[in-house]
């Protein structure tokens, strides 16, 4: 009867332990530094516009066309990925097993979404976390106005000389008897960054 007492005890502190691994790695997640690094395998109605860096003239021209026309549009899928360079400056690995995430720009709602892909990033280690975001403009046009749509994807893209604030929130998540388990506070993390 010992025996089965201290095996369920022991079993009970590993968990224990690895759930506050866990939290420690998570919290040290938030405490790294983030900066914007680039936005890459931009599609904008099935056009493939590349990077932010590289929109072509050509493209610039399709892209005020969609965006200008998109009112007689069902749907505008608008698709991309964000870059981050995310900096462990502590002593214990920061990491997670998923994320859940949602991204303003300009305090307007773009998306929400979650990544199920583990990150661990080591001491001292810049890691690139790429997060990606896909959400059918027509529904923001519907919510805010196609002038304000237009105006932040516009800016967000670099198209236009006006600064843009990206809002990224993330919230951890990380696996707890093969339950997912979501940090309640999320990591602010905050880009501000002009046109062309």
């Amino acid at each position: 009867m010992k025996k089965i007492i201290l095996i369920l005890c022991a079993v009970v502190l590993m968990t224990g332990c690895d759930v506050m691994n866990k939290i420690g790695g998570a919290y040290q997640l938030s405490q790294s530094e983030y900066r914007y690094n680039s936005l890459n395998n931009i599609q904008l109605a099935g056009i493939n516009l590349g990077s932010a860096s590289g929109i072509s003239l050509s493209n610039l021209a399709s892209i005020s066309t969609i965006l200008s026309g998109g009112s007689a549009m069902q749907t505008i899928p608008f698709s991309m990925t964000l870059n981050m360079d995310v900096t462990n400056p502590n002593t214990t690995a920061a990491f997670l097993d998923a994320l859940d995430y949602a991204i303003q720009i300009n305090e307007m709602e773009l998306v929400e979404g979650k990544m199920d892909i583990p990150i661990r990033i080591e001491p001292g280690e810049t890691k690139v976390v790429a997060v990606p975001i896909s959400v059918d403009l027509k529904s923001l046009i519907n919510r805010y106005s196609q002038k304000r749509v237009t105006s932040e994807i516009s800016a967000f893209l670099g198209i236009t000389p006006n600064e843009t604030s990206v809002s990224v929130k993330l919230w951890p998540k990380f696996l707890v008897n093969g339950t997912l388990v979501k940090v309640p506070a999320p990591i602010p993390v905050v880009f501000n960054f002009g046109g062309k």
